[in-house]
């Protein structure tokens, strides 16, 4: 492995811990001002962090669309609509669930990609089901209390999931079209339009509480958004495929690690079990198909990590 590998496994690991540590500044942020203004206040930030991007750096291939087109914008606001509806109900479901249990469910949606590329006609491989069956019994094992019902919060962050599974194959369309850092700009503003418009409509909004607000706002618009974006971008172009599934994963250990060191979140040997079970059905999911594509002399495509935050 070349340095350049070793210097993009180093940039994703930074990059799981930024997005890891966010749940931690997205709760604490909610101790001043709602759900829709963090998430408005804090895209407009990462917005306004890649603008830079995407005013003075210009697409090396050629071969893609780099300018506003029509279909570019109109693809990048249905992605935009997605990452909204995502992240909204990923920021209100952590009122009424644990920061660990938000990281491993949002987690999910790796397994769910696939799942969901079935009905765009995308293979699945026996190692997606059984990753799925793991993690599924992890997420019972996590979420089920003892009136065997699953807390609100972690339906909410499930539907999340789904959302951030959505966005992923959307990603790939697009990505594959357009330049990234463009659509990432595009659906930065549609996603901090719409939550300020909702946060003005349903939730106080008062001066006071911005200011207070402003260390987890400043967290998850500038470190989160605008240089966890920057980072995965840089990271990607030489990163290897399965050590990129494995390092991202990761995102949800960094979650439940500062949930513990911050907020002073325990977890049940049972709900171990669960985080454990649901980790590794990510893993087997990801990697299984890589290994078996491996053995049949197939080089597996370069696949840009997705993020979520």
């Amino acid at each position: 492995m070349n340095l350049r590998a070793y210097r993009a496994d180093a940039l994703m690991i930074l990059t799981a811990l930024i997005w890891g540590s966010t749940f931690i500044a997205q709760t604490l942020g909610m101790e001043h001002i709602g759900p829709f203004l963090y998430t408005g206040l804090r895209f407009t930030l990462g917005a306004l962090t890649v603008l830079p991007l995407v005013l003075l750096v210009r697409p090396k291939d050629k071969a893609r669309h780099s300018g506003f087109s029509w279909p570019m914008l109109g693809g990048s606001l249905v992605l935009g609509l997605v990452l909204t509806l995502g992240i909204n109900l990923q920021q209100i479901g952590l009122m009424f669930t644990s920061v660990t249990n938000s990281g491993f469910i949002t987690g999910l949606y790796v397994i769910l990609v696939p799942v969901m590329g079935l009905l765009i006609g995308m293979r699945t491989g026996s190692g997606t089901w059984l990753g799925a069956l793991l993690a599924l019994v992890g997420m019972l094992l996590l979420s089920v209390n003892e009136h065997y019902r699953v807390a609100s919060g972690d339906w909410l962050q499930l539907l999340g999931a789904c959302c951030w599974a959505v966005h992923v194959l959307l990603v790939g369309a697009l990505a594959s079209r357009y330049d990234a850092i463009r659509v990432a700009f595009v659906q930065f503003v549609v996603c901090a339009a719409i939550s300020l418009i909702l946060a003005l409509a349903l939730e106080e909004v008062r001066w006071e509480a911005i200011h207070l607000a402003l260390p987890a706002v400043l967290y998850g618009g500038l470190l989160a958004v605008g240089v966890g974006f920057t980072l995965q971008v840089v990271a990607q172009k030489d990163a290897i495929t399965s050590h990129a599934a494995v390092i991202l994963s990761l995102e949800a250990v960094f979650a439940a690690l500062f949930a513990w060191a911050i907020l002073d979140e325990t977890v049940s040997l049972r709900g171990l079990l669960g985080c454990a079970l649901m980790l590794t059905g990510m893993l087997v999911a990801q990697l299984v198909p890589l290994y078996v594509e491996k053995r049949r002399g197939i080089v597996p495509v370069q696949q840009e990590p997705a993020g979520h935050h």
